[in-house]
């Protein structure tokens, strides 16, 4: 039976119409020279930078060098599996972690696996590592306080939220602690937080996130870790991964973050070794050029977002370690011009059993009272002065010359103070006990040996709380001191004063 034309043309219409195309089109290179971390390959001649690229055995990378003859990548994973001649695939795609509630209490890799043991993790939007940070246009001032729970840092060096406060000192100075005791203090707050261990050995990580499971910590905290006997290729995704986690907390949830860098400092010493690896030019200190925009799109990437976007926040808290208190090498001095403001940890007064060691001196809040509330800022206002004159009376002092009433009174005063702003591992204060510490002992209002303060204010505290719990729940609910809660807060001291005079 012949077919008619316009038939034949109905169903070759039809056909055409309904074709689908099964080729796909991918591009392949070969590795020429693997090891170290890092592989050259020849071939991909369309690939991005960024772009993550695909080895024969499974193994992971991404192109960091395009050069004109080969494209230098770094190895995720698999390094001894890749070998000359292996094939290499583009994916077209750029470095994404998974990104939701689902990772709240977890432990997972820079690429967003879990290492922690608790099977797989559900989370169905995926965010990118590398972003742009947000806009000028789209940010709002840090006006809200973030809370550390540590009086020495509330009282005098406020944290606000949206904030990029850098944590520096030397080693076994309590950097990590101040952090952890941070994010202990967020325990219903409504505050994400975000640990990323970065080069740290795995006993380190693994205490950390058993003292947070301990304080109760673990239920509202994400930890991203990459350690030291990771390849330095995940040691340099890690705080990336991170920010891209908090991200989605700030934007999609519209929360508050709390995310902490430990440290930036083995980030930065993992990105020269891939980067002399590449052949980059080494610089100062053989880093390379870009080491500065390293960590300059990091932090940036931590803002206060503008009400139209949702406010929601990512407050940073970067730690870099030091070598003899030099704060003016490469790498300190670099992440201090990035930062609102560093705590510097002394080993000096560490080890003269200030704990926590924070030199006032050089110890700065580029937010200042924006960060702080009006309770805080009322009573905290003359202690930077009183501490620094302290400072300087206590080393003119040193001499031996005899010093008058009011220069011992004032003394005397001073090491109160400093002995007021001694606390210990793992027990951060909430509002309405520093604005009470620091009422007595700011207004000199308890007559006690310097070795007794810190049981005397214990017992202040219980007192008060015994004696009138309302005038705690009005601080911590108002956060501000009005005259009349102040009154009701003077008298009390002064009732308990009086008390320990007495007995």
């Amino acid at each position: 039976m012949a077919i008619k034309t316009d038939e034949l043309a109905a169903i070759l219409k039809e056909r055409i119409a309904n074709f689908k195309d099964t080729l796909s089109r991918s591009e392949t290179g070969l590795v020429v020279k693997a090891g170290d971390g890092i592989a050259r390959v020849y071939g991909l001649n369309d690939c991005m930078y960024g772009e993550l690229v695909e080895f024969d055995g499974g193994s992971i990378g991404m192109a960091m060098n395009l050069e004109t003859d080969d494209v230098g990548c770094i190895l995720f994973s698999g390094e001894n599996a890749i070998a000359e001649g292996q094939t290499v695939r583009r994916t077209g795609k750029v470095v994404e972690v998974p990104a939701g509630p689902a990772l709240l209490g977890r432990i997972v890799d820079p690429l967003g696996k879990p290492i922690d043991g608790l099977g797989s993790i559900e989370c169905k939007m995926m965010m990118k590592a590398e972003r742009t940070a947000p806009s000028v246009i789209d940010r709002k001032g840090v006006s809200v306080p973030l809370h550390t729970g540590i009086l020495a840092i509330d009282s005098m060096v406020p944290i606000g939220r949206g904030q990029r406060e850098l944590i520096i000192g030397d080693r076994q100075t309590g950097k990590t602690t101040i952090a952890v005791d941070t994010i202990i203090s967020q325990k219903n707050r409504d505050v994400i937080c975000i640990y990323v261990a970065i080069g740290q050995k795995a006993s380190t990580t693994a205490q950390v996130v058993e003292n947070l499971r301990k304080y109760g910590a673990l239920d509202y905290t994400i930890i991203v870790a990459s350690t030291a006997r990771d390849p330095a290729a995940m040691q340099y995704l890690a705080p990336y991964s991170g920010s891209a986690i908090a991200e989605y907390f700030m934007e999609q949830e519209k929360k508050d973050v709390l995310i902490v860098y430990d440290d930036l400092s083995k980030h930065a010493v993992a990105y020269r070794a891939l980067s002399l690896l590449l052949r980059r030019p080494p610089g100062r200190e053989a880093f390379p050029g870009d080491v500065f925009y390293l960590h300059s799109r990091l932090l940036e990437r931590s803002a206060r977002l503008s009400d139209k976007l949702g406010g929601g926040s990512i407050t940073a808290l970067p730690i870099i370690e030091t070598q003899g208190g030099d704060i003016s090498s490469y790498i300190p001095t670099n992440v201090i011009s990035i930062t609102d403001g560093q705590i510097f940890l002394e080993s000096d007064l560490f080890f003269a059993g200030i704990r926590p060691p924070v030199n006032v001196g050089l110890s700065v809040s580029r937010v200042g009272g924006s960060a702080q509330t009006k309770a805080m800022r009322k009573v905290a206002g003359r202690l930077r002065i009183d501490l620094a004159q302290y400072r300087e009376l206590a080393a003119f002092s040193q001499f031996g010359s005899d010093l008058d009433k009011a220069t011992q009174e004032r003394l005397n005063h001073g090491a109160l103070l400093v002995e007021a702003m001694k606390q210990g591992q793992f027990c951060p204060y909430n509002l309405a006990d520093e604005i009470i510490i620091l009422y007595a002992t700011v207004n000199g209002m308890l007559s006690v040996k310097v070795d007794e303060l810190g049981k005397t204010l214990k017992a202040l505290i219980s007192f008060i709380r015994y004696k009138n719990q309302e005038l705690i729940d009005t601080i911590e609910k108002t956060c501000k001191l009005e005259p009349e809660t102040e009154d009701t807060l003077k008298n009390l001291i002064t009732e308990y004063s009086s008390h320990m005079r007495s007995h």
